[in-house]
């Protein structure tokens, strides 16, 4: 399903605890971004219990139940884990990944809140959750009739939100103070390959990890993780930011003019990182319009030459459009009438 408008997820809340109470919730959202985690948290706020079941693993048994003689007649009877006396949450996590038998079963309990002569207790809520077959998931088409019992919203990453959770959460200082840093680092999307990406949750294992090394951790044991949790060109940053700390190099004091770009074979990891922040600090801080050339902007090109000098490369790297914005038209103009080499080089490869 193509997403309409996207909800944070602290918006998503909110909305949870208006509309979930009165009909049920479809939740869509690219793997490990905290679906799940936020419909717990909804449940906690309002105060009854999270039941989970996941979709891909279900028979149609597993909600209808099994078939009893009583009095002579048969009857199903569902399962205990749904046929409760007090209200609850029921969160069908991963519900277009089930079978379309299983669909079928989901029907009544989903519009009607009951499966054969059971009906949820009053109070009860129904979410369910999946992720989109551009996640390179394992999905299955939801029918129609389905999709047309529930509510449909699509849940995007915030750092904003992450960071605020995580400083209550005992993230570790260095993904903290790193995704502060690089926001549009904490989710990328899922690869067409078996590889590993970055997300919410990938960040929170490596955290984990971190956690459990300590003071112990070395270089090949941070790539070791960083590789095993993130995505390739996120891994590679996050060693150049460990790197540069503990080598003392900063940006701010780069760009102030009391330290210089890192020169050496051995800290290119540094430098990568240091040019891509660099980068991210300009199409945030330099202005889409002027009157008058900025102070940063004089000092961004004396920076970008003396980038080009020790790696052509990075420099024309730091101008290329990519993910996380464009520099400003004036500012690209003035870059390619002081700096032509770079800009030329970086129009030839965008051509190529």
């Amino acid at each position: 399903m193509n997403p309409g408008i996207t909800l944070t997820p602290a918006r998503l809340t909110e909305f949870l605890l208006h509309i979930a109470p009165v009909r049920p919730v479809f939740i869509w959202g690219a793997p490990g971004i905290g679906k799940s985690a936020l419909v717990t948290q909804f449940a906690d706020a309002v105060g009854i219990p999270c039941i989970s079941l996941l979709g891909s693993q279900l028979a149609p048994e597993d909600l209808i139940g099994v078939p009893q003689i009583v009095g002579g007649k048969s009857r199903f009877a569902p399962p205990t884990t749904i046929a409760r006396e007090e209200p609850y949450c029921l969160f069908l996590d991963e519900l277009n990944a089930c079978s379309h038998e299983v669909q079928k079963a989901f029907y009544s309990l989903i519009h009607e809140r009951r499966l054969g002569e059971y009906e949820l207790p009053r109070g009860s809520v129904v979410i369910g959750a999946g992720n989109r077959a551009q996640d390179n998931a394992i999905v299955k088409p939801m029918s129609s009739a389905l999709i047309n019992r529930m509510i449909h919203i699509h849940l995007t990453p915030s750092h904003r939100d992450w960071l605020a959770w995580a400083s209550q959460a005992g993230i570790h200082p260095l993904v903290v103070e790193y995704i502060g840093l690089r926001p549009d680092h904490l989710w990328s999307q899922p690869p067409k390959h078996e590889d590993t990406f970055s997300s919410p949750r990938s960040w929170h294992m490596l955290s984990d990890a971190l956690h459990e090394y300590g003071e112990a951790l070395d270089d090949a044991t941070l790539n070791l993780l960083a590789t095993g949790c993130l995505s390739a060109e996120h891994a590679g940053q996050f060693r150049g930011f460990r790197r540069q700390l503990l080598h003392r190099y900063t940006l701010h004091a780069i760009v102030k003019g009391d330290a210089a770009w890192p020169r050496k074979a051995e800290e290119r990891d540094i430098l990568y990182f240091l040019a891509q922040s660099f980068r991210a600090m300009l199409v945030k801080e330099l202005p889409e319009a002027v009157t008058e050339t900025p102070e940063l902007a004089f000092r961004a090109k004396a920076l970008i030459r003396d980038l080009a000098s020790i790696s052509l490369e990075m420099a024309q790297m730091v101008v290329v459009a990519d993910g996380s914005g464009s520099l400003p038209a004036w500012f690209l103009i003035e870059l390619a009438r002081d700096l032509p080499r770079i800009v030329t080089a970086q129009r030839h490869d965008a051509v190529k």
